[in-house]
């Protein structure tokens, strides 16, 4: 202690260093729970969008006879701290920020959709740490990008209560449903206790996965199982993720549909067990854990983020990349992939060039630019389209105001503002072409 410095000055400083710390590590891991015994080598399994750790519950007794089962929960789910990822890489970054915390190396992994997702991506990013994997109810790619991007926006729009109504169908099958109205209420309630931020990050993650040209790099042992009823990520996808990855199972449980865990606890154990005995790589040594039985997370210390890599650029012409395919990506994620696919469709000898000159330097140069958010440029760009009465450019702006974390209210506060500073007749047109899109993209869609 300096001279000067006084007894209450360390005190602060130690409390304001220890709130940073666990703020931080927070921000940078997961909350998890372990199951079974402390010798045993590790075993993940990861939950899907909308779930907690929970959803694995009939599983656990079993496997914890012989590993020891971590089960983890997505930022904001389970009443995880509500710290959102945006990208799949980064929850898998920060599953492996927890496991280096515990001193866990090297384990086995089962996920269930986005939980897939993320043991899919750690299969390909550190695949020396993952000794077998098994994706259940998974996919190369979720869907399209603008379906997951519009369920954000309903969520913004109208909170979780729509996702939690329609869990039960997407989840699971109607006879099952039907038959057990208390495993379905669970469901709805584990939706609608989601943090929204988090769930609606977690569909950002989902609208931009696509491992699809990679999956022939997976080569750890893979077990890949689908609910033989499941229409979100069906048995089309499970056999695209068997056709790719070179050591890879496919199995097919009837009577199942999303939630394959839940509906069919047995048969989805009894394939888990199986693969996980015969095809783990190595055997792990004792993993330390204090403490025995269940075991809470807490605060613990991060590692550094692991940053993705970045591919050199193409076509430099003077010392700089070329904008097109940055400004290409940008264009599909504020627009969504059917309004660009359709205009690039239209595309022709003759307007071919304009619809380039669009996106390198409209999209490439000043939408990816750093300066502004894309709330803050979609507002300047509604302003502008009202301004200049090109209005025919209004409609797909709407829907990317939405997609970029506008809400309705605050499209309304923005055409209020140009009707004073660009004329009643411009903002009116424009409130009827907005009323339209915003009706049409937040209401829930059967």
């Amino acid at each position: 202690m300096g001279p000067g410095t006084t007894y209450r000055a360390v005190v602060r400083d130690c409390e304001i260093w220890e709130r940073e710390r666990v703020s931080k590590t927070t921000t940078e891991t997961l909350q998890y729970r372990f199951d079974g015994r402390e010798d045993a080598p590790v075993l993940v399994i990861g939950p899907s969008l909308g779930t907690t750790w929970h959803m694995w519950d009939r599983q656990v007794p079993e496997l914890a006879q012989h590993w020891r089962v971590l089960r983890f929960d997505l930022p904001g789910h389970g009443g995880a701290p509500a710290y959102p990822a945006t990208a799949v890489g980064e929850l898998s970054d920060r599953l492996l920020a927890t496991l280096d915390s515990l001193g866990v190396q090297r384990f086995g992994y089962a996920g269930c959709s986005i939980g897939g997702a993320i043991g899919a991506d750690l299969a390909l990013r550190h695949p020396h740490r993952v000794a077998a994997l098994a994706l259940v109810a998974a996919s190369p790619r979720f869907g399209s990008a603008d379906e997951f991007r519009q369920r954000g926006v309903i969520v913004r729009t109208n909170g979780l209560e729509p996702m939690a109504r329609s869990a039960p169908d997407q989840w699971f099958t109607h006879g099952f449903a039907a038959a057990q109205p208390a495993i379905v209420e669970w469901a709805v309630q584990m939706v609608r206790t989601t943090d929204p931020g988090c769930y609606i990050a977690a569909c950002e993650a989902l609208a931009a996965f696509d491992i699809r040209p990679e999956l022939g790099r997976i080569s750890v042992p893979t077990l890949v199982l689908v609910g033989a009823e499941d229409h979100v990520t069906g048995p089309a996808e499970a056999r695209t993720l068997v056709a790719g990855i070179p050591d890879a199972r496919l199995a097919l449980v009837p009577g199942a549909s999303h939630l394959a865990p839940v509906e069919q606890p047995g048969a989805v154990t009894d394939l888990l067990l199986t693969h996980f005995s015969t095809s783990w790589q190595d055997t792990l040594a004792a993993i330390p854990v204090p403490g025995t039985g269940a075991t809470l997370s807490a605060p613990v210390l991060p590692i550094a983020e692991i940053a993705s890599a970045t591919a050199g650029p193409d076509g430099v012409t003077s010392g700089r990349p070329d904008p097109y395919d940055p400004g290409m990506k940008v264009r599909r994620e504020v627009l969504g992939d059917a309004h660009v696919d359709r205009v690039m469709a239209g595309s022709d000898d003759f307007t071919g060039e304009f619809q380039e000159l669009v996106t390198r330097y409209a999209w490439g140069e000043t939408w990816t630019r750093e300066g502004l958010d894309r709330r803050t440029r979609s507002c300047v760009t509604l302003t502008a389209l009202v301004t200049s009465g090109h209005l025919e450019g209004l409609a797909p702006h709407i829907r990317a105001a939405l997609r970029n974390g506008l809400t309705p209210a605050e499209i309304k506060e923005v055409l209020l503002q140009t009707a004073v500073y660009c004329g009643i007749p411009a903002a009116g047109a424009a409130f009827t072409i907005a009323q339209s899109v915003i009706q049409e993209e937040t209401t829930p869609r059967p």
